[in-house]
């Protein structure tokens, strides 16, 4: 299965949305859909900016990253809730954002078990949330697992390290999960293996990717957090992955050809 993510997307105040970020970042998206259309497409969050209102979907996103909605596996961004309930993303999004407006759900790529997680979730909710996920990852005995969420336990971008989703991240280590992909800062960078402390751990750690790079302006990285492989911050761009029965493929699609790039594969534990 082929993969395409990025967060930090749809940003249109002073630009139409054929001239925007989001509408070059698409093309990439449309590009590989038409070489492969049974692939996915995976948002981290902050779908729209400023407030996430759903005029805000209908205006930007929706002639960008919209044309392959029916492709597409959201999950929410802080700016997403800035209007109310996030009403406009659970109104735009509809089933495909999860039951119960929760913004949590899971589904099959593939042989792999993937996980869309919310970040913003007040602490009642979040309890919830990390209660259905360790029923799930319980339940699960898939090979290789992805979760995706948009706050980063782990980034060297302007915001750095956020904690609110470490305890979930603790339960995908123990439970023995592959990657996890977040955005937030709106760079890219991608961290080797790593446990719930945030220590090196190439048998069992957590590969982590931030792609903020969906097509909002990109922001200044900071001082390089341990373990951080590779960052960038100079060009927008998409994360694909090929995900197999024993493994995986990365690589960063940049809109700007010749500035940045960013590949490898590796196998599951």
């Amino acid at each position: 299965m082929t993969v395409f993510a990025a967060g930090d997307i749809a940003e249109c105040k002073t630009i139409r949305p054929e001239d925007s970020g989001a509408a070059k970042t698409a093309a990439l998206i449309e590009a590989g859909l038409a070489a492969d259309p049974g692939a996915a497409v995976l948002t981290l969050g902050d779908n729209t900016y400023p407030v996430g209102l759903l005029g805000e979907f209908t205006d930007c996103y929706e002639p960008t990253w919209g044309r392959f909605k029916a492709r597409t596996f959201p999950s929410p961004g802080n700016h997403d809730y800035y209007t109310p309930r996030a009403d406009g993303y659970y109104s735009y999004f509809g089933a495909a954002a999860g039951p119960d407006r929760r913004g949590y759900y899971s589904f099959k790529l593939g042989s792999w078990h993937v996980i869309s997680l919310n970040s913003y979730l007040k602490p009642d909710a979040h309890r919830a949330q990390l209660a259905w996920l360790k029923d799930e990852l319980a339940r699960n005995r898939a090979r290789c697992t992805l979760a995706y969420w948009h706050h980063p336990v782990f980034s060297s971008g302007g915001h750095g390290n956020d904690a609110r989703m470490l305890e979930a991240w603790k339960m995908l280590y123990e439970a023995g999960a592959d990657l996890v992909l977040a955005s937030h800062d709106h760079d890219y960078e991608r961290f080797a293996p790593q446990d719930a402390q945030g220590r090196h751990d190439e048998e069992r750690g957590i590969r982590s990717f931030v792609v903020g790079t969906g097509g909002a302006k990109l922001t200044p990285l900071r001082f390089r957090k341990l373990n951080s492989d590779v960052s960038d911050n100079s060009t927008l761009g998409v994360l694909k992955l090929v995900l197999k029965d024993a493994g995986y493929e990365w690589e960063f699609l940049a809109v700007e050809k010749a500035s940045f790039s960013d590949a490898g594969v590796a196998l599951c534990h």
